[in-house]
């Protein structure tokens, strides 16, 4: 492989749950600080900065903790795809040379329960609302059904990888559920939107990520870089008649995620097919969402799922490590900061740095894959 324009040569984390008394920016510039403290930079030295959240204020605001410096610092808000469309935005500020260090974070702070959206700030109409499908669960038990239905894939399935989620999670000092459940408990849960159980769906919660990129030529500037590069990173956004959250056309003929556009980009630009990804982390919404993202972003084929659960292939020791860290459902969706935090555990993976849950056999390239509302999806695609 040749040597890619972009490196991340810093990462950090402030741990996923709830954080009484710490709000999001907080969490964010947390994240922040330790990204620039692992890449042995500091806050002066950035020249580009993007970030968001959803719910708790705008990134760039936290130049009031880290230092009003004059850098060009943009604000993003693009579902769960905020994290993923802010790495796009500093990877083309660095891979065009208008700048040589760049940070990017995403943060967030959601109260209790499920996100409470208007339909009008979705550009839907009333009626949306009041039946119910502004609230996410119902939309992804519809869409799981429809897809098991079509791919021949039982609830069983839908239960294993909700227990792979909180195994890996129970190996994540980061992670918010940390707490194994076997696939009978998970199966045998409260049923939330059929065939969704309580515990196949992640939570909305808080937490921060943040990553420090700079362009290849300045890594002889940095002592002891550890840098793992960042190949490709792409956003795309829905297609007519595709079938999305809170974009929910049904037409005779359905067209492809934007997932399924976000992945094949990410592979032509970083020049890596997806039979040579050895680690992958994809939105794990819920349980059905990391099953149809796999087939989407090209990593099995559509149906074959059930067999690759069955023989343990996703998990950290298989032939294909899902969502080694826990995934949202272990870890919890604080909207700005997924993204990142899938970004986050390749690097840990790739550097193998990762602890208890490092995926053996020195892995070389990385795979991620966010996906949101109104149907956004951002992928990368890393090497060391």
């Amino acid at each position: 492989m040749s040597e890619p324009a972009v490196a991340i040569v810093g990462i950090g984390l402030h741990p996923f749950g709830r954080h009484e008394g710490v709000s999001g920016l907080e969490m964010g510039a947390n994240a922040v600080r330790l990204a620039l403290q692992d890449a042995g930079l500091r806050w002066s030295d950035v020249q580009f900065a993007a970030g968001g959240s959803s719910s708790s204020g705008n990134a760039d605001t936290m130049v009031a903790d880290l230092g009003a410096t004059g850098l060009a610092f943009l604000n993003v808000h693009n579902g769960c795809a905020t994290g993923g469309s802010a790495l796009v935005s500093v990877y083309n500020a660095l891979a065009s040379g208008a700048c040589d260090v760049g940070v990017v974070v995403g943060f967030d702070k959601h109260p209790r329960g499920a996100f409470a959206e208007r339909p009008e700030d979705w550009s839907l109409p009333a009626w949306y609302g009041t039946a119910g499908l502004m609230v996410t669960t119902q939309f992804f038990g519809m869409k799981i059904q429809r897809y098991m239905h079509d791919h021949g894939i039982e609830p069983p399935t839908l239960a294993k990888v909700a227990n792979k989620a909180f195994r890996n999670g129970e190996k994540n000092e980061n992670a918010w559920r940390r707490q194994p459940l076997s696939e009978d408990e998970i199966l045998n849960a409260r049923m939330v939107s059929d065939p969704l159980t309580q515990y196949m769906l992640c939570s909305p919660g808080e937490g921060g990520a943040a990553l420090v990129l700079c362009r290849s030529d300045y890594l002889t500037r940095i002592p002891h870089a550890r840098p793992v590069y960042l190949r490709s990173a792409v956003l795309q956004t829905r297609q007519p008649q595709s079938f999305d959250v809170y974009s929910p056309a049904l037409g005779m003929e359905l067209s492809p995620s934007p997932s399924v556009a976000a992945a094949q980009m990410a592979f032509e630009r970083a020049g890596v097919a997806p039979s040579e990804i050895d680690i992958a982390q994809v939105q794990d919404t819920e349980s059905g969402a990391e099953l149809i993202h796999l087939a989407e972003c090209g990593l099995c084929e559509h149906g074959e799922q059930a067999g690759l659960y069955r023989r343990g292939a996703t998990e950290i020791a298989g032939d294909l490590p899902v969502n080694t860290d826990g995934g949202c459902i272990a870890n919890g969706e604080p909207i700005g900061a997924s993204g990142l935090r899938q970004v986050y555990e390749t690097v840990l993976q790739l550097r193998g740095d990762a602890g208890d849950r490092q995926v053996p056999n020195e892995p070389k390239t990385g795979f991620t894959h966010v996906y949101g509302a109104p149907g956004v999806s951002a992928c990368t695609v890393l090497s060391r």
